[in-house]
């Protein structure tokens, strides 16, 4: 089978919805994969580490050009940005070293229950007091920790978690997956980093493997994510912020239902 058809399928998908809904690709990346290097025959022990790995690689591309199509249309928060990035690289290099001392069924529960939790937040929404604002500078780099730490377990990319913080800070829908989109791109290089030592010294890797990431579908995904994301970004500034909340609800709840259903 010519394994990169698939990697690029799956490239023009994620492309699309990380320029859409700010996401790094993670959710969508992760399961995909998974079922490709299962079919492949890597070792299972490995198999959503490399997932896990090579999505969260693969954000770093992802998140830069979804960040410059957000960019030019004034949707990004720099200030916000500097706040949480510190936090966020911090929190997402402690969790990808951690990744390799947990076994592939938790990591598999845990990614799930993350996604649910935040799919069924994001559809119920309810509007935010008026008065609600962003906190102190402090709180938001402890945020971003928080956010750094379970992303990087999940490879979610961050934007499932900070896009319903800001949205119920009062903060524009399109200008919370802008601003999450920047804040995803340190965060997936502090995480890819730490999945490179966390699986540096297993010998029992696919060739082409840098520690977790497998470069070969990490080729592939960047040659199409960056080129497809602007698209997504596009059509994001063109949709109500409602639309846009409750797709991003429906497209978490989707890949946590295929991802738990994989465990039995």
């Amino acid at each position: 089978m010519e394994w990169w058809a698939a990697y690029l399928g799956l490239g023009v998908f994620v492309g699309f919805f990380a320029g859409l809904f700010g996401i790094g690709g993670g959710l969508t990346i992760v399961p995909v994969l998974a079922i490709i290097f299962q079919a492949r025959g890597f070792p299972p022990d490995a198999i959503l580490h490399l997932a896990l790995g090579t999505a969260m690689a693969s954000i770093i591309f992802t998140g830069s050009s979804s960040v410059r199509a957000h960019h030019v249309r004034g949707a990004v928060d720099w200030r916000l940005v500097r706040y949480m990035a510190p936090g966020v690289v911090g929190g997402t290099f402690v969790g990808a070293l951690l990744v390799g001392l947990i076994s592939t069924r938790v990591l598999t529960v845990l990614f799930t229950v993350i996604a649910y939790v935040l799919a069924a937040r994001m559809f119920i929404g309810g509007r935010p007091a008026p008065a609600r604002t962003l906190p102190g500078p402090y709180i938001v780099t402890a945020f971003g920790a928080g956010v750094g730490v379970l992303s990087s377990l999940a490879a979610l990319g961050g934007a499932g978690l900070i896009i319903p913080f800001l949205a119920r800070c009062n903060v524009k829908m399109q200008h919370a997956v802008g601003t999450a989109s920047a804040i995803g791109v340190p965060l997936a290089i502090s995480g890819t980093i730490g999945y490179i030592i966390s699986g540096w010294s297993r010998t029992d890797l696919p060739p082409h493997s840098l520690g977790y990431v497998y470069l070969p579908a990490l080729g592939w995904l960047v040659i199409v994510t960056m080129a497809v994301a602007p698209l997504g970004a596009w059509v994001a500034h063109r949709v109500r912020g409602d639309t846009l909340r409750r797709g991003f609800s429906l497209l978490l709840f989707a890949i946590a239902t295929k991802l738990l259903v994989s465990l039995f």
